[in-house]
């Protein structure tokens, strides 16, 4: 299999030489500073949402709070700091991709990424994609995936920007980002480092969150290079490295520690011509982490997995009205644990995407991708999306699709309880979008379905063992509107945004909700700013959950819904065109308010976070 990839990732690099012309670079800047160009020019019908700017600076903490206050994604979270896991759509989070500069960043070993591990400070921005996108994406993005960008420019600038903060539980956090750029180079790096004691009051006890200490280093390293007026060299690199303890449940105390890192670095070679742009991608990604039961002594379990990629892709441009894109895509994974000895898998796919603008209004494509994977039999997978715009005011956006997701390591391997005998999970989706759009607000309600075969899921044998399982056959069904108002007169500026979601996840058989998945949720954010100071107000309505399979729909709810606020204050204590000095103040949860979002695992009782600002 290895052979033939790299035979045909030659193949098409001679073929896209032969074919190259001259062409000035400056014209094609809006394909090089994005690494994952298919995020934006093949998602005509699909509902994308971008996050930016005072969005990622009000949020900075994690990519959690992030997207559980300006999304329609539910999360839960085995109390502040720990593992955090997305719902989307209804479906669960290994079925949730999650995709750094265009590549799949998932764990091999739980399939998963865990949000808490992300922070959002040394990221351009993070977009959301609603829908299915195993074409595009590969195994995992059922429900729909989220992008972490980091943008390239290459213009002349030299920008630096510092934050410190200082919060409620012994909470310290400092991140420093500083971009460079010229014609031909762009270079941005950012570290962010955040350390807590995180030993919050359990409201209506006299516990506290003990045990829940954590801290963790982020740094992003991205270049830019012109080799030529049509070569461009890039590279991206992130490493994470954390220590937590995990904290316990009301009843049960824990000992437990848990350190894990993640190394990822990627090669790029954009090649740029009249008729099409080639891009040749090497990465190599390290995950990897020590469990100890008891942190205070030194025996743990542990698992790594080293992952080597290939892609190439070839974007050609037909007419101004048709363009294809191909991707060749190589993986190989080597893993090693405690639990699941050294298993290796190798993955080769071929996709091909086509973009028609049929008319003035209409533009639609076509997806379709095969997978080739060691041991499995993987699903041939198609995407088809359209948009129509009805008029200046109003757009209509039709999607559908077959995704699927792999087992991973953990799943086959694990000792006891590893499954070999699993197939990869199969869904099919189909989401309608009304988009309508006015110079003042912007408008979005999207209603979609999705059907998963399959379903892989952990459950005890008869001898007490846990193991997975393809067991059951799921119908998600709902509704999504975005809301988002900008308006201002003289010097105060107002920006509302607000998410609300209906969301029905059947297993088919038994009829019953699946756990954690909410019927109803909402958020709101409003901001106002004038001159030097802005405040802004973020509001999460989650709604009730069951935590136990033996559910009844309407009855009997093992959570209960909660709704929780935060508030921040900023003034600018220096604003000049050179240089910028902020101050601020967040107060999260300032009603107090008693909550859970997994059994047993309280959230923070009211708390703070002092923040100061330097951009020069």
């Amino acid at each position: 299999m290895k052979k033939i990839s790299v035979f045909l990732v030659l193949v098409c690099w001679c073929f896209s030489s032969l074919a190259q012309t001259v062409t000035d670079s400056i014209q094609y800047l809006d394909e090089v500073v994005l690494s994952d160009t298919k995020l934006r020019a093949y998602t005509s019908g699909v509902k994308v949402r971008v996050l930016n700017d005072s969005v990622l600076a009000n949020n900075a903490q994690s990519l959690t709070g992030l997207l559980a206050f300006n999304s329609n994604l539910y999360f839960k979270e085995n109390g502040y700091g720990m593992v955090s896991s997305p719902s989307f759509r209804g479906t669960n989070a290994s079925q949730t991709a999650v995709i750094w500069n265009g590549i799949n960043i998932n764990s091999q070993l739980t399939g998963q990424t865990d949000f808490n591990t992300i922070n959002v400070n040394n990221f351009s921005d993070v977009t959301v994609r609603s829908g299915g996108g195993s074409v595009q994406y590969g195994s995992g993005a059922i429900g729909g995936s989220i992008h972490l960008n980091n943008k390239l420019l290459f213009e002349n600038h030299f920008e630096n920007k510092f934050q410190v903060s200082f919060g409620s539980f012994n909470t310290k956090q400092t991140s420093f980002n500083s971009s460079y750029g010229s014609n031909e180079i762009s270079i941005n790096a950012g570290v962010s480092y955040i350390n807590s004691d995180n030993d919050y009051k359990y409201l209506g006890t006299n516990k506290v969150n003990e045990n829940g200490q954590y801290n963790n280093v982020n740094f992003n390293f991205n270049l830019g290079y012109f080799v030529s007026n049509k070569d461009v060299l890039k590279m991206y690199h992130q490493t994470f490295i954390g220590d937590r303890h995990f904290s316990g449940t009301v009843s049960t105390p824990s000992k437990s520690g848990y350190e894990d890192e993640n190394y990822r670095t990627m090669l790029e070679w954009s090649r740029i011509a009249n008729k099409y742009t080639s891009k040749l991608k090497v990465a190599s990604l390290q995950e990897q982490f020590r469990y100890f039961e008891n942190k205070e002594k030194s025996n743990y379990s542990f698992g790594k997995v080293n992952t080597y990629l290939v892609n190439y892709n070839l974007n050609l441009k037909v007419s101004n009205k048709l363009q294809f894109k191909t991707v060749l895509d190589y993986n190989k994974y080597k893993g090693s644990g405690s639990s699941f000895g050294s298993p290796e898998r190798e993955a080769f796919s071929a996709t091909l995407l086509m973009n028609h603008k049929a008319t003035n209004k209409i533009v639609y494509n076509l997806n379709v991708r095969k997978d080739f994977t060691s041991g499995f039999t993987s699903p041939f997978v198609f995407a088809v999306d359209a948009g129509y715009t009805v008029n200046k005011f109003y757009e209509v956006k039709l999607n559908a699709s077959k995704n699927y997701r792999v087992p991973t390591f953990n799943d086959l391997y694990w000792n006891p309880g590893g499954n070999l005998n699993l197939v990869p999970e199969s869904s099919y989706q189909v989401d309608l979008g009304h988009q309508f759009t006015h110079k003042h607000f912007n408008v979005k309600l999207n209603s979609y379905y999705i059907n998963t075969s399959d379903l892989i899921q952990w459950q005890p044998n008869t001898s007490g063992i846990w193991s997975p399982k393809n067991v059951a056959k799921v119908n998600s069904y709902g509704a999504e509107l975005e809301f988002e108002t900008r308006f201002h007169f003289k010097a105060h500026h107002f920006n509302i945004t607000s998410h609300y979601s209906y969301t029905v996840s059947e297993n088919i058989e038994t009829k019953k909700q699946l756990i954690y998945v909410p019927f109803y949720k909402a958020n709101l954010a409003v901001a106002y700013s004038c001159k030097k100071f802005s405040v802004y107000y973020q509001y999460l309505y989650n709604g009730n959950v069951f935590t136990t399979t033996d559910n009844l729909r309407g009855r009997f709810y093992s959570l209960e819904a909660y709704a929780v606020s935060n508030i921040g204050f900023n003034y600018s204590v220096l604003k000049t065109k050179k240089q910028q000095l902020k101050a601020g103040v967040l107060i999260k949860n300032i009603y107090n308010k008693n909550y859970q979002n997994v059994a047993f695992r309280p959230m923070p009782n009211r708390n703070f976070n002092i923040q100061l600002y330097y951009q020069f």
